[in-house]
């Protein structure tokens, strides 16, 4: 199965890639492809609902993105939201699976940025060059990511985003939906 994931970074591709190939996935049959596409919001989406917008219409554009068809088309979207009631703010992961029929949806883990970078995001600026400049690295968004940083390596982006494909492949790999 030819799969298209809606960005260009390394990351999502590699997270996709991990996602679908495991043994209960589409396994050495699944072929995937980085097809960057516009996401339709914010460079720094806020909030769970623009966070997840965006990866489903990364996911639908892919679609419609190639001459040869894929038979899957991934969005994966960062984004950061906040939690009623709890004042912090934090970095969340949505991804979306499409087929051109059905959509599934998974999210990946929701981790708290410390105090001086959320404040730096509140202010107007995207948490990836926030992240550099913390880090004192360039494209930390194509390496740990910051789930990497915040977890002290524990979990890095790569295995964050999976996560959120394979929630999102659910609709695809089992009858349960």
């Amino acid at each position: 199965m030819r799969i298209g994931v809606g960005s260009g970074n390394p990351v999502k591709r590699a997270a996709t890639e991990r996602a679908v190939t495991g043994e209960d996935g589409f396994g050495d049959d699944a072929v995937v492809e980085a097809c960057p596409v516009p996401s339709g919001v914010s460079e720094q989406p806020s909030g769970h609902e623009e966070t997840r917008r965006g990866a489903v219409n990364r996911a639908n554009a892919v679609l419609d993105a190639s001459d040869e068809p894929y038979g899957l088309g991934v969005g994966i979207e960062g984004g950061v939201a906040e939690y009623e009631g709890d004042g912090g703010l934090y970095l969340v992961m949505w991804a979306a699976v499409a087929d051109g029929e059905r959509v599934g949806y998974g999210a990946g883990p929701s981790l708290a940025l410390p105090g001086n970078i959320a404040a730096r995001v509140r202010d107007g600026e995207e948490l990836g060059p926030v992240m550099d400049d913390v880090l004192g690295e360039n494209d930390v968004a194509e390496k740990q990511g910051a789930a990497g940083a915040f977890t002290g390596g524990r979990v890095d982006r790569t295995d964050a985003l999976r996560t959120a494909v394979a929630g999102a492949l659910g609709p695809f790999v089992t009858d349960l939906y």
